[in-house]
């Protein structure tokens, strides 16, 4: 399994590497796909963020298509994608608590 390059870097991927990241999620062994939904192949820079910071790994080499790196997702990519989850249920939350600009608690001491 990867490990991720600086421990201290990004805990949650980007939208796009969250996107290809979930592609890979409901697909046997994690396999995580070589073109985007519009049949576009997923950029480079993607992938290597995603490699690099353990989301993703190597699978294997395809013979007949050298250049093209064919990863899966790996459990840190999985805990990644949970954990931006719940960054956005706490995002969700605290818009949800704040009352016309003015968040509760503040309004209470007024």
């Amino acid at each position: 399994m990867a490990v991720p390059r600086r421990p201290g870097s990004r805990r949650v991927p980007t939208d796009v590497q969250a996107a290809w990241l979930r592609r890979g999620s409901d697909q046997p062994g994690g396999k995580l796909p070589l073109f985007d939904e519009r049949g576009q192949r997923v950029k480079k820079p993607v992938v290597d963020a995603c490699l690099k910071a353990g989301w993703a790994e190597r699978w294997f080499d395809n013979p007949l298509k050298p250049d093209w790196l064919v990863c899966r997702l790996t459990d840190a990519g999985r805990t990644a994608l949970a954990g931006e989850t719940a960054t956005a249920k706490t995002v969700a939350v605290a818009v949800a608590e704040t009352v016309d600009g003015v968040d509760e608690r503040q309004g209470a001491l007024i």
